[in-house]
């Protein structure tokens, strides 16, 4: 069964690893989504990326 595992705002990817493990699970895979954020005005837009969003996605330890 597959979970997924946010980093939260606060939190390091060690922390977030740690409460994986604590809730039995490993990581199997990283997603790393961008955060843009858009700026302009009608005529003209600029997407600039301001964050990362950084996910793991578990599997049960068995």
């Amino acid at each position: 069964m597959k979970k997924q595992f946010e980093v939260m705002e606060n939190e390091t990817i060690g922390e977030c690893l740690d409460r994986m493990d604590k809730e039995g699970y490993h990581p199997i895979k990283r997603i790393e989504k961008p955060i843009f954020k858009e700026e302009g005005n009608n005529k003209e837009s600029k997407f600039i990326p301001i964050a990362q969003k950084i996910i793991f996605e578990g599997v049960k330890n068995t």
